[in-house]
């Protein structure tokens, strides 16, 4: 099974694509939803979090105060790290066991939505790194509709990011959402299709033969480890 990474940039639409892919029957895991998921009342996560931060960033109903844990954090580096270090680690369990599922239930494919795929180490561990993409202007300019907000918020939030051009220097293949929406709908279409072909029939036997799978991940990932490198020094120099 191929395990995909997806990511973009604010107001690039990788949402967008998420959602082309689910309508096309690929197995998408969100990363966001993740994230809600592993703080919802009863978790370890958010048990973490009121032994961290106390009682008042609950609500009445038990649910997380994602306001009033965000006035704690949001000025506070290092609190903020704190919180990533309960999140994180759990948000990557649940994706692992997602990943698992996907493949017990005999897909060929499942894509993890990782809007912080480049920023974390996850996306070493991806057979391929696909980037949904739109040029600085554009993403700008959607940005900007989308919120409602001026040029200068607008740009301050797309500096507290890695430049969407700068991202293209991690990735394997990308989704060029520079049009419209059939435009888009088009190339997530020939996307699938390749990577259906890319997946082959191999997939058969791992699934049937777990030991092969497994063998034959850690091969593929060792390999694009090597070659990615590569990549990103003939890139950068």
């Amino acid at each position: 099974m191929l395990v995909i990474g997806l990511t973009g940039g604010i107001a690039t639409g990788k949402s967008t694509v998420s959602n082309l892919l689910k309508e096309r029957h690929v197995p998408v895991i969100d990363a966001d939803v993740l994230a809600r998921q592993v703080v919802e009342p009863g978790t370890s996560g958010l048990a973490k979090i009121v032994k961290t931060f106390g009682d008042n960033v609950l609500l009445p109903n038990g649910t997380l105060n994602r306001k009033a844990l965000g006035a704690i954090i949001f000025k506070d580096e290092q609190k903020r790290k704190r919180l990533n270090a309960i999140v994180h680690p759990a948000v990557r369990r649940a994706m692992f066991w997602g990943v698992i599922k996907c493949w017990l239930a005999g897909h060929r494919v499942c894509v993890l939505d990782i809007p912080l795929l480049i920023e974390g180490p996850l996306w070493k561990l991806v057979y391929k790194v696909v980037l949904v993409y739109c040029p600085p202007d554009i993403q700008l300019q959607r940005l900007m509709l989308r919120d409602n907000s001026n040029k200068d918020d607008a740009l301050s939030r797309l500096n507290s990011q890695i430049p969407i051009d700068d991202k293209l220097k991690y990735s394997d293949d990308r989704i060029d959402n520079a049009g419209g929406i059939e435009e888009l709908k088009a190339k997530v279409d020939e996307f699938v299709e390749t990577l259906k072909k890319e997946a082959g029939w191999t997939w058969v036997l791992s699934w049937l033969i777990p030991p092969y799978g497994v063998a034959s991940a850690a091969c593929v990932l060792a390999w694009r480890a090597i070659w990615r490198s590569s990549k990103l020094k003939r890139k950068t120099s």
